[in-house]
């Protein structure tokens, strides 16, 4: 069902959710968390909601969507109302918010949250320089954001490194999941020798990539080369050197990836790039403070900061023969 509002109110939004959940059409009782979705109002909007309608099957919540319109247009505020089948696991509240409006996102939702219950922000694309203090991240227990699904993924990588806080999180990261976990597993089978440096390769836009070759640097202490790759999108390999010889896991085709390391048979491993949906439900299982995350971006920092120095320093000086 989706009940369309048109130049209404916050007041007025939350009259028609009592209502609704009066008449027993809803319930707020199952709702373990707000979920605020602050996009661009298109056709963004939809493929987010999509998303979090998935998502919410596993953590059934309240979905609040700012979506930006036109700052130029005349003050409006517009509310669709979605449940049941339109709605996932989640009651939908979409809230379009047009001229001053637009960017008084925060004041418009804080009305409708649900009382004693977690706050998660979710940017799906473009997202602030500083999450945690911008208005919608400051009512928030965390914050996702996703720098692979920007125009410049990896300086938008730096702006997360740059404003870390904890509660910030990044489904660049969340991708990665499957591949910490089939290295973590290979490193346990005999042989059981120190890894001496890695290669990660992927492509060069891939800020999972980075955070993969970071992550590496940080839990096994070694030398990590980052190579980038001139075709296809994302992670394509990672080797680990040992002295009995590489441990390799290789995904070719985004889909499966293939193992093998000495004394073992070589092995097909399931790799599919993750939906943007099964990425948000891992997210949404922990409202604490990701530690690994915030040491993988911390390295990657320091890591990039380092590549970037000495670039500087081997520039030749002008007039320098």
């Amino acid at each position: 069902m989706i009940i369309d509002m048109p130049s209404t109110n916050t007041s007025q939004v939350n009259a028609k959710l009592v209502e609704l959940r009066e008449a027993g059409g809803m319930t707020t009782l199952g709702r373990v968390l707000t979920l605020v979705i602050a996009t661009e109002d298109g056709q963004q909007t939809e493929e987010a909601i999509d998303a979090a309608n998935d998502a919410s099957r596993e953590h059934p919540c309240r979905v609040l969507v700012v979506a930006r319109g036109a700052k130029r247009a005349a003050a409006r505020f517009d509310a669709q109302i979605r449940i049941g089948g339109d709605a996932g696991a989640s009651e939908v509240v979409v809230l379009r918010l047009y001229g001053p409006l637009a960017d008084e996102g925060a004041s418009c939702v804080e009305p409708l949250l649900l009382p004693d219950a977690p706050i998660v922000a979710w940017w799906p694309f473009d997202a602030p320089a500083v999450p945690a203090t911008d208005p919608i991240g400051r009512l928030a227990d965390r914050r996702i954001t996703d720098s692979a699904n920007t125009k410049r993924p990896i300086k938008a990588l730096e702006q997360r490194a740059a404003s870390y806080t904890d509660g910030d999180t990044d489904l660049a990261w969340t991708r990665l999941t499957s591949w910490r976990a089939m290295l973590a597993s290979a490193l346990d089978l005999p042989p059981h020798e120190k890894v001496t440096g890695a290669t990660v390769t992927g492509a060069a836009d891939s800020p999972s990539t980075d955070l993969l070759a970071a992550w590496l640097a940080e839990s096994l202490r070694v030398p990590v080369r980052r190579v980038k790759a001139n075709k296809g999108g994302g992670i394509g390999s990672v080797s680990l050197q040992r002295r009995s010889g590489p441990v390799d896991l290789v995904r070719p085709d985004g889909k499966t990836g293939t193992l093998t390391q000495p004394g073992q048979p070589e092995r097909k491993v399931a790799l599919q790039r993750r939906k943007v949906n099964e990425c948000l439900a891992e997210e949404l299982r922990r409202l604490d403070a990701d530690e690994i995350y915030a040491d993988a971006l911390r390295r990657w920092r320091k890591l990039n900061t380092a590549k970037s120095g000495a670039k500087t320093a081997r520039k030749p000086k002008a007039g320098a023969s």
